[in-house]
């Protein structure tokens, strides 16, 4: 999915009229794509000269640093409020089950 970086965007509008789906429009002076109408054309990546529109896989390493922090969390939790240490591992566990039956979801999806 296409996102705009903030910082990059320069406001120019181009991208504005070039979207068929009317699904970008300006906000704050910067370009914000609606998801809900974008249709994933790609018309967006190709006229930005300032190459502001991206696109989603750039975010994968954010995404997965985020989900470490977070089960960090989680495991810390579970030792902590079960009173046990083998809680963190089960925590753990749980988790990566969890990861590998949404993958095989989107898997399937795809």
């Amino acid at each position: 999915m296409p996102w705009v970086d903030k910082d990059t965007c320069i406001a120019c509008g181009i991208c504005v009229e070039e979207c068929p789906v009317d699904a970008i429009v300006m906000e704050n002076e910067v370009a914000e794509i609606h998801m809900n109408d974008c249709i994933h054309c790609g018309r967006c990546h190709d006229v930005c000269d300032q190459q502001a529109v991206r696109h989603d896989s750039e975010k994968v390493s954010d995404e997965v640093k985020a989900n470490v922090e977070q089960t960090r969390y989680f495991m810390e939790a579970c030792e902590k409020y079960l009173g046990d240490p083998k809680e963190r591992q089960k925590c753990l566990n749980r988790i990566i089950k969890h990861f590998t039956k949404e993958k095989m979801k989107n898997h399937r999806r795809a």
